[in-house]
């Protein structure tokens, strides 16, 4: 999708009766203009301090961080839209009810957890948040008649992170077992190999200023797989994929599911040692990803895909 500087978008899919949404404002050539800056405020944290026990102070606890809420001060206008004044009324109403229709989103809020997706563009850098739209609070008065209103909306944001909006994606094939035996052509005098050389390990740089999510896509045939982040943590599966198989692992807050072929559960086949879902987050930097497991074919692989995150925009 593409969108000019300072442009915002919001969208989503449809689910059943209800439509989806791609509703784009914040500029003047939108009709949707921003009366004033966006303003993004983040919401109190649970320290989870606690009082030392008969003395002064207290003993600092896990901190946790709320989410954002992105507000918009919006002037819907349409006063070029027609010659007089009954026509650009109607037409300021029609394009009111578009911004409200966009904003109810009732096609994401009766789904649990599923987000609806904010992009925008901010000094040439696109980025989106994940979140639902709230509180729609048109004011009409009578402007409304002359073909304007100004309207405040807010939008609560899943966490309080900006998501690249270009998604990366790396493929990463099977590292062989080692083999050791005669190499044929046997031949004087006889050799013996060592471990393979052959390490298809998918060396991968993560940018952004935060640890982001991935989304580990594992493909058969292959038993036991394990999707290592080499120096990090590896999440390891006791099951086995047939050709044409897969197994999603997504960790995203909104998902947090372990699902075969798309649809069955999987998250039971997790092994004890491997991290909470809630843990399974690409560090900022130079990684190494690796893909084990049993596969006589040699044609299982993986692929990681994340975006990276940011503090601000």
């Amino acid at each position: 999708m593409s969108l000019a500087e300072g442009e915002w978008n919001l969208s989503y899919g449809p689910n059943g009766v209800h439509p989806g949404c791609n509703f784009t404002f914040g500029t003047f050539r939108t009709g949707y203009y921003l009366l004033d800056p966006y303003e993004i405020t983040y919401s109190d944290g649970d320290p989870g301090d606690v009082p030392l026990p008969r003395e002064d102070g207290i003993r600092f606890g896990q901190d946790t961080r709320g989410h954002a809420t992105i507000t918009f001060e919006i002037g819907v206008d349409t006063v070029d839209k027609a010659p007089n004044q009954l026509g650009r009324h109607g037409a300021n109403l029609d394009a009111v009810s578009a911004m409200l229709q966009a904003w109810d989103a009732e096609a994401v809020r009766q789904r649990f957890a599923t987000p609806a997706v904010l992009r925008t563009v901010q000094g040439g850098r696109a980025r989106l948040f994940y979140g639902r739209p709230r509180k729609p609070a048109p004011a009409g008065s009578r402007l409304t008649r002359q073909g304007y209103t100004p309207v405040v909306a807010t939008f609560v944001c899943q966490d309080n992170i900006a998501y690249d909006d270009v998604e990366q994606r790396v493929r990463v094939d099977l590292v062989p077992p080692p083999h050791r035996g005669l190499v044929g052509p046997l031949t004087t005098p006889l050799t013996m190999t060592g471990q393979s050389s052959a390490r298809p390990i998918s060396d991968v740089d993560v940018g952004g200023t935060k640890p982001t999510w991935p989304v580990i896509t594992i493909y058969g045939p292959i038993s036991q797989p394990v999707c290592e982040v080499v120096g990090r943590w590896k999440a390891s599966l006791n099951l086995t994929l047939a050709a044409g198989e897969r197994v999603v692992i997504d960790p995203r807050p909104w998902a947090r599911t372990v699902l075969r072929n798309g649809n069955a559960n999987a998250a039971g086949w997790l092994y004890r040692g491997s991290p909470r879902l809630a843990d399974m987050r690409l560090p900022v930097g130079r990684q190494d990803l690796v893909l084990r497991g049993i596969d006589a074919t040699g044609s299982a692989y993986m692929t990681v895909a994340w975006r990276n995150a940011y503090a601000y925009l």
